[in-house]
């Protein structure tokens, strides 16, 4: 790990600025920006300074984030000025210039975020509004926040997301949403467009906008509940795949929790990996499946329910888990007989963390048998019976029965990056 660079002479001033520009900014933030020897933001920001701000205007290059440590040490001698849309704590720069220059290194002098604009035109409530930000972020992330009767704000990547996130609501059976878009907010030339989902045909407008969307679902629409246990249609699948009340007793011995990374080994459709990761936004989960074909059916599933952030391994389990980071917890889905699986995913499982192992094999459960004496934990077998016509009767239908192995790793073991087969 690198040292931490040496404090700057001077902190930071992260100065929030919106689309009314220099008169809308507050005495100190003008006093902060005229004083700076260096200001540094995106040209559209740049260009609302008048020039009683005279220090050097530094254009943020693309990717923005690598960059930040080398402008900052360029001019470290000097005072610095950034701008940043709106509030810079709220998606914006402030987070990395946190991340290298701790707080104290910042003076942050926030505006009205696009958010703060768009729930006063609307009238919405500001704690009681979700909000989901497209930029450098995929559209599909957007689905899993689709429900009857929620209220979204779409921060929006660029003038081309409104039509996107129109077609994907569309294809999601949310098309009877109202959208309305709002640009340019706080400024002169602000500008709204209102319309419906299935119906959207606007041309692109300016590209600083935010959507604010009205769920509406259509009656054909599947529902998708926020917790664990999703129907088996919502899945493409070839029959590989943990029925849906099993899929809710094993999430429930997992246990996500925010942050928290998951291996799904033998992913099948990665229908675990996908409830964790839509458990929270902040959730990360890894699915290892050997079979190509069905690693890109998990792929579109992920894409399909919201969590287009789940990164697939195509490969065998174990050699496939080598360098893997390690996991919070481990489900075991698939091939509990292959040499050394069990062992790598135990080794690599964080301390305090959940090993959980599903199967309908007499050979597996017998496996898992020896390890429930060997370290503990809870062996379960798991049973559905579904009702189903019998002539002109009804009758039980039974599923064949899981068996369930679920551990949490004493704290006191270590835990690493499993390097592979090591005889």
């Amino acid at each position: 790990m690198s040292p931490s660079p040496a404090p700057l002479p001077h902190p930071v001033s992260v100065v929030g600025i919106g689309a009314d520009g220099w008169p809308g900014l507050s005495g100190t933030a003008r006093e902060a920006l005229c004083a700076a020897e260096v200001l540094i933001g995106g040209a559209r920001q740049l260009d609302l300074l008048p020039p009683e701000c005279a220090g050097a205007r530094v254009g943020w290059p693309s990717p923005l984030r690598p960059a930040v440590p080398r402008l900052l040490a360029e001019h470290r001698e000097r005072r610095i000025a950034v701008l940043a849309s709106g509030d810079p704590m709220f998606y914006g720069i402030g987070r990395a210039l946190a991340e290298e220059l701790g707080p104290e290194g910042l003076h942050v002098l926030p505006h009205p975020s696009s958010v703060s604009y768009a729930c006063a035109r609307l009238g919405w409530p500001l704690e009681d509004t979700e909000v989901v930000t497209l930029v450098g972020r995929p559209a599909a992330r957007l689905a899993a926040s689709l429900h009857e009767g929620r209220r979204l704000l779409v921060l929006s990547a660029d003038a081309s997301t409104p039509a996107a996130v129109a077609a994907l609501l569309t294809s999601h059976g949310f098309g009877p949403s109202r959208l309305r878009v709002l640009e340019e907010l706080g400024g002169e030339e602000e500008r709204h467009v209102d319309g419906i989902a299935a119906e959207w045909a606007h041309p692109p407008g300016d590209r600083l906008n935010v959507i604010a969307i009205d769920c509406r679902a259509s009656a054909d629409a599947l529902r998708l509940g926020t917790v664990p246990g999703l129907p088996d249609e919502a899945y493409e699948h070839d029959g590989q795949l943990t029925k849906r009340h099993i899929r809710a007793a094993t999430l429930g011995a997992l246990a996500p929790a925010p942050g928290e990374l998951l291996w799904d080994v033998g992913g099948g459709s990665g229908s675990i990996a996908i409830e964790w990761l839509r458990a929270h936004p902040s959730c990360r989960a890894v699915s290892v499946e050997r079979d190509p074909v069905r690693a890109e059916r998990i792929t579109r599933n992920a894409d399909r329910l919201g969590v287009p952030a789940l990164r697939v391994v195509t490969g065998p389990a174990p050699a496939s888990l080598a360098g893997l980071e390690a996991p919070d917890a481990v489900f075991i889905g698939g091939g509990l007989t292959a040499p050394g699986l069990l062992d790598a995913c135990w080794e690599a499982l964080r301390p305090g963390g959940r090993l959980v192992a599903n199967t309908v094999t007499l050979e597996s459960e017998a496996l898992l048998a020896g390890r429930h004496k060997a370290h503990g934990g809870e062996l379960v077998r798991l049973a559905v019976a579904h009702a189903v016509p019998v002539g002109g009767f009804t009758g039980w239908r039974q599923a064949m029965p899981v068996t369930q192995w679920s551990v949490t790793k004493p704290s006191g073991s270590g835990a690493r990056s499993y390097k592979g087969d090591r005889s």
